[in-house]
């Protein structure tokens, strides 16, 4: 088996804290409610939303409607998050499976930088496209751009 592995950093204008509950801990509740023309909805369907937890996410549009993930790591204190990508109505042919690590660090001016390593293990003799592993981390990139303007709009939130 292959591993293709991408690193990306994203500047939130939201402190680490805050992103870390919207993007980890509260997912099911704010994550619809921030991107409702993107995300039909969020569930937790095995688990307690600790490690192992297994959350359906239902999206809005055509071709991709709903991805499983499988939590792997929660850690509040240093404001770190993984997850796996386990199933999705449209897989990537040759992907094994895909896990996305995350860390927030705050900035000095108050927001965060949202560190983010993905690794896709790919199938014996598969290709894969690596374009196509770059957009999803711009997909990525809009989800906290959009997490950005709901706290700036709501700071109270």
């Amino acid at each position: 088996m292959g591993l293709i592995t991408f690193e990306n950093e994203f500047s939130v204008a939201v402190p680490p804290a805050k992103l870390f509950k919207v993007y980890c801990l509260e997912t099911d509740t704010l994550i619809p409610k921030i991107l409702p023309q993107s995300i039909k909805s969020s569930e937790i369907i095995e688990g307690n939303g600790g490690p192992g937890t297994i959350r359906k996410i239902s999206l809005a549009g055509k071709g991709l409607t709903y991805v499983k993930q499988k939590i792997e790591t929660i850690d509040e204190e240093n404001f770190a998050y993984s997850f796996s990508l386990i199933e999705s109505n449209v897989w990537m042919e040759g992907v094994e499976k895909v896990i996305f690590e995350h860390t927030f660090v705050p900035t000095p001016e108050g927001g965060s930088i949202c560190k983010r390593t993905s690794k896709y293990y790919i199938k014996d003799g598969a290709e894969i496209k690596e374009d196509q592993i770059k957009k999803d981390g711009k997909k990525t990139e809009g989800l906290f751009k959009a997490v950005e303007a709901y706290f700036l709009a709501n700071p109270d939130a």
